[in-house]
């Protein structure tokens, strides 16, 4: 193990892959593209909302759904996406993934009502879950050892970078698209990139299975339970603003039923035929509290940049450019760190993720204490050191994570694997934006409009889940030393 761990970026063929070190780290490249697109547009379209709205009449609903459909039918693919890759193989699963999202965005940036552009965006949305296990299948299939941990720190910064960095090219394709069109060119862009990643994908990517035996029948029963079980999960999250009342809430108890039902259909389809996700990943510590880090997480991280995006431009009157810029420290800074954590992740091991989670909380603390006493006039200059200490937590939060939690998954359900640590992550997304957004907006109405001090109250609670995810990273790390203490 040692000696995987230790090998560099070389030519040599990994085993049983046909691919040399130049082709794999060319195949990664597209599918780093093609990761970065699809994502990108989880956050870009929010500052393109208020075009959305002037140019198609959308009611609030709309809007809604255009912003929270992409991130529901994401969610609901990305299982099912990546048990299809590991059988089938990957090259398949991507291509027709990219076509579609390709497609989706034109049709979006073409649309001429609302109910049109909710519809592309709830495929598009799908299309972008199918791509995404298929990165992250790839790279377990594709790499070993320190290669492995570089390459997912690449996709670390990759996902880092999107969700940060959306608002600011948001921004910034609207003011050259025209106030008018702007919104459209938010979509189109993403035509020809996804045209050149069908190509350069079908041409690099593996096309045979890493999962031959498991060809036959995708358990289409296991599909619809997880997908409805993730859908009743998500649904009262993303439209926490629009459906009023308590009564939305009951969803949540029936999605865990569902998820219960899965479960247990999973253990007995397992019995005679390959899973669509194997239960046996739960019993694999690494994967198991890598995945409970992720899922807390996200539901801090995320809704950071909600509550900030909606401070600077609707509390402070910022407009979207500059509302993107302020973002970009914590972007420059999670690309940096996200690039070191994938090298020595495989040195350093979980207390590196820790480490990162402290830089984070710490981040966002300072952020807090510089916006004291406001409302302040220079709200992006006060807030780029911290977001930047923050940005380099993340970056070794993510991508070494990921890693570690991947890295005893078995290579034939590394796509399904990592679809449900993905799952995980975007109803951790969801939930923390419904809790973050819930206190940002109560506290708008308990203070008469102070936008500040709602933003920082906001800060504050995500923090404190960032705490808890501290928390199962410290959790993983003292049961690490026991085990190695009882083999010594």
């Amino acid at each position: 193990m040692g000696g995987a761990m230790s090998e560099g970026r070389s030519s040599t063929a990994v085993p049983g892959t046909g691919y040399d070190g130049r082709r794999r780290w060319q195949a990664l490249s597209v599918g780093l593209i093609a990761a970065f697109m699809t994502l990108l547009d989880v956050s870009i379209v929010n500052v393109a909302v208020p075009s959305i709205d002037r140019a198609l009449q959308a009611t609030p609903s709309d809007l809604q759904w255009v912003l929270s459909g992409y991130a529901l039918t994401f969610g609901l693919v990305l299982v099912p996406a990546g048990r299809f890759g590991d059988a089938r193989g990957r090259r398949t699963a991507f291509v027709v993934g990219v076509g579609l999202f390709t497609l989706t965005s034109a049709l979006a940036g073409l649309a001429r009502s609302p109910e049109w552009l909710v519809v592309a965006r709830l495929v598009q949305g799908a299309a972008a879950g199918v791509v995404n296990p298929q990165v992250s299948g790839m790279i377990q299939e594709l790499f070993r050892g320190a290669d492995r941990g570089r390459a997912f720190g690449l996709l670390g910064a990759t996902i880092g970078i999107s969700t940060a960095v959306g608002p600011l090219l948001g921004g910034l394709v609207i003011h050259l698209g025209g106030a008018e069109h702007g919104w459209r060119w938010v979509f189109f862009v993403n035509i020809p990139v996804g045209i050149v990643a069908m190509v350069l994908g079908w041409r690099l990517m593996p096309a045979r299975p890493t999962n031959p035996a498991g060809r036959g029948r995708l358990d289409p029963l296991g599909v619809l339970l997880l997908g409805t079980g993730v859908t009743a999960l998500l649904l009262p999250l993303v439209q926490r603003e629009q459906w009023r009342g308590p009564g939305k809430w009951l969803l949540i108890p029936v999605g865990l039923l569902l998820l219960g039902g899965f479960a247990l259909w999973e253990h007995r389809y397992a019995r005679r035929a390959q899973p669509l996700f194997d239960l046996r990943l739960f019993t694999v510590r690494s994967y198991t509290l890598g995945a409970l880090i992720g899922l807390i997480y996200f539901a801090g991280f995320t809704a950071i940049f909600f509550v900030f995006t909606l401070y600077l431009q609707m509390g402070l009157g910022y407009s979207a450019l500059v509302a993107g810029l302020a973002i970009t420290p914590f972007a420059l800074g999670s690309a940096l760190a996200s690039a070191l954590g994938g090298r020595v992740v495989t040195r350093y091991g979980r207390p590196l993720v820790a480490v990162g989670l402290v830089a984070v909380v710490a981040g966002l603390i300072a952020t807090d204490l510089v916006l004291a006493g406001g409302p302040h006039d220079d709200v992006p200059l006060r807030t780029a050191l911290p977001l930047l200490v923050a940005g380099l937590g993340s970056g070794l939060v993510i991508a070494p994570n990921q890693t570690l939690t991947l890295s005893e998954v078995p290579v034939p359900t590394a796509g399904s694997g990592a679809g449900m640590l993905q799952t995980g992550q975007r109803l951790g997304s969801a939930a923390g934006i419904a809790a973050v957004g819930a206190l940002f907006f109560s506290t708008l109405a308990g203070d008469r409009g102070d936008w500040s001090t709602a933003f920082r109250h906001s800060l504050l609670l995500a923090a404190g889940i960032i705490v808890v995810a501290l928390g199962a990273a410290v959790t993983d790390i003292v049961l690490g030393h026991r085990w190695a203490a009882g083999r010594s």
